[in-house]
């Protein structure tokens, strides 16, 4: 390599296809507070959102402080109960992390997820040790499209954000990217290519993926 590279994944989307499991958790938690977003909703004020950004849209008023912390630990641990049997990484990731590793890419995860989000999906999906950084919710103060996550990975990383790569799939997270100085990768599990801002390629999932493939592009 003639220079070092780095590439960050985002969680939700982009490890595990896990959209599907927050929106039943969010329909629970919105439902006995007599409340019943679309599908259309979730699409526009969900994915790749914060929780305090999704709390006060769908209560249309701000939630903060405490009552933020309760509602957002009462709806993740819906999340983690109904996903928890369910856990399985996106097609190829694995053996495109091992490949990128193999080849000397440093790598982390930046989500917007709580950390106890990030724990469970870990101690499913064996990449883990292969992390040398790990950014969630409760690591920043602002949270994307703000870059703050992607910066500091970078950091943690000893890296410069124009050598970093990362891969979102979200319209907040691929802005937060863009916002960093970084190369982003689409992943179109939540959203079609139509609905993110531009990206230096877009996958469906990592079948085809590997270090190689990314350096032919001109992404490394």
């Amino acid at each position: 390599m003639n220079q070092e590279i780095a590439v960050i994944f985002d969680m939700d989307g982009v490890i595990c296809h896990t959209n599907p499991y927050h929106s039943l958790a969010f329909r629970e938690f919105f439902s006995v507070r007599n409340l019943t977003p679309t599908t259309e909703d979730f699409a526009l004020h969900m994915y790749g959102k914060s929780n305090s950004y999704i709390f006060s849209h769908f209560l249309k008023r701000p939630v903060t402080g405490e009552e933020l912390l309760q509602m957002e630990e009462e709806k993740e641990s819906l999340f983690r109960k109904i996903y928890a049997a369910h856990i399985e990484p996106i097609t190829g990731i694995i053996e495109f992390i091992t490949d990128l590793k193999s080849n000397g890419v440093k790598l982390g995860v930046a989500t917007s997820a709580p950390y106890a989000n990030l724990d469970l999906i870990l101690s499913k999906v064996a990449i883990r040790e292969q992390l040398s950084s790990v950014m969630a919710s409760e690591n920043v103060k602002k949270h994307k499209p703000d870059p703050e996550v992607y910066l500091t990975s970078a950091i943690n990383l000893g890296i410069s954000p124009a050598q970093c790569i990362v891969f979102e799939d979200s319209h907040a997270g691929i802005s937060a990217a863009l916002n960093a100085g970084m190369q982003v990768v689409g992943v179109l599990t939540s959203h079609t290519q139509d609905e993110l801002p531009p990206c230096s390629l877009y996958i469906n999932d990592y079948t085809e993926l590997s270090y190689d493939k990314i350096k032919s592009l001109g992404l490394i």
